[in-house]
């Protein structure tokens, strides 16, 4: 086991870089080295050729949504994909300029806006045609608002089956104010190989039905993370990655996957940090949090970390995670409460800990590592939602080359 050496106080990173301090003393460390690298890998599984649209939704999986976006377009990403209009909204003021798509329905009332903005709308089903051909009637056809048909293909969720496909397409074609300009599905469950054939079959029978109509074919894509790292589906005509682009592997491909080819070069981006506000020898017997469900069963040095659920940290990891001090693993103790968890620090090596150390609640520090597959499986949930909860509030520190290069705070953008 090894000991970290201690790094420069966070304070003196962000003043040495010019930024203002931090209001708190939790923060997420967000790498754009490891980010640009990821689109890298994911242009190598694409292909050559093949447009890299990553999935940017849920405040790019709760890494920053502007931040995180202008880094990927800087890098070369040939566009992004949201989940709700104002999600592109935000990357638009936030000066993202590449293409954006919007993959759940939009109401018709934001078609014009969306056709000035350059930001594209999906639709899967009859009513969402009529809803948004109604609304482009007075859009100008020199900059026609771009359209995007979902088809379903058995997720269950979202799309046109064939036989309702060719004439949304058609309604689309007819509109002057409407560009079709996207044909796609999602994928149910990518481990199951026999089930994504069938979806697969279903995509490709929907595309033969169009052409068949002597509809031009717009262009196509159906992989994300999971798909372009099995190879399950082939890239068409784009990918929209997800999890992978922030250093994830999907965890129903997890595992042996995981470890290697290009799954095993991608590096997590995110990173949860926390230095305490307090440090304090406690009697054995002594109650910890609320509850409490934990007592000291001897004396014990107890480090109050400024993270709670409010902030993202489940309330079901209590009594159930860990933290990285010094390049030491040590457990997190009593109930999560909204703005704090405990950490016993009573058994790290060399001088007692104090409010100068860093807590690694997700990352590394030394050899030792916590994944946010780690904290899912604790929860009980998917890795997803690990990274996704990381709540607003929490101070968002970019870095570039091993140092500060912005921060995104409630206040600071």
């Amino acid at each position: 086991m090894s000991l970290e050496p201690a790094r420069s106080p966070i304070e003196q990173r962000l003043a040495e870089a010019g930024l203002p301090a931090l209001p708190r003393t939790a923060w997420l460390e967000l790498d754009l080295d490891a980010l640009q690298g990821n689109l890298a890998i994911v242009r190598e599984l694409a292909g050559p050729g093949v447009p890299v649209r990553p999935v940017v939704k849920a405040d790019a999986y709760g890494h920053g949504a502007v931040p995180i976006t202008l880094a990927l377009e800087e890098a070369g990403a040939d566009g992004f994909c949201v989940a709700a209009y104002d999600e592109a909204l935000e990357l638009r003021e936030g000066g993202v300029r590449a293409p954006i798509l919007v993959l759940y329905r939009v109401a018709g009332t934001w078609a014009a806006d969306a056709a000035g903005l350059g930001i594209a709308l999906a639709v899967g089903d009859g009513p969402g045609v009529s809803d948004i051909v109604g609304a482009a009637a007075g859009i100008d056809p020199a900059r026609p608002l771009a359209v995007e048909l979902e088809v379903e293909t058995g997720l269950g969720r979202g799309g046109f089956a064939e036989t309702e496909l060719v004439a949304a397409a058609r309604a689309l074609a007819a509109a002057p104010g409407i560009a079709l300009t996207g044909l796609w599905t999602h994928f149910q469950a990518i481990e199951d190989a026999a089930n994504t054939a069938i979806q697969v079959e279903r995509f490709e029978a929907a595309i033969r039905a169009l052409t068949a109509a002597g509809i031009d074919l717009p262009p196509r894509h159906a992989a994300a993370s999971a798909g372009l790292m099995t190879g399950e589906v082939v890239p068409y005509d784009g990918v929209r990655p997800g999890l992978a682009i922030y250093g994830l592997v999907p965890d129903e491909i997890g595992g042996a996957i995981s470890q290697q080819g290009h799954a095993a070069r991608l590096r997590p981006v995110m990173s949860l940090i926390a230095r305490p506000v307090r440090v304090a020898d406690l009697p054995a017997g002594w109650g910890i949090s609320y509850g409490p469900t934990f007592r000291t069963a001897r004396p014990s040095r107890i480090a109050t970390l400024p993270v709670g659920y409010g902030d993202g940290w489940s309330r079901r990891l209590s009594n159930r995670a860990s933290a990285l001090v010094r390049g030491v693993r040590v457990p997190l103790v009593g109930n999560v409460a909204m703005d704090a968890v405990m950490a016993d620090v009573t058994d790290v090596p060399g001088i007692p800990v104090d409010g100068q150390d860093e807590f690694v609640l997700l990352g590394s520090s030394g050899d030792a590592r916590i994944t946010a597959e780690e904290l899912a499986r604790e929860r009980t949930t998917n890795t997803w939602e690990v990274v996704t909860g990381m709540a607003r509030r929490v101070p968002r520190v970019y870095h570039a080359a091993a140092r500060p290069v912005g921060l995104r705070t409630l206040t600071e953008r």
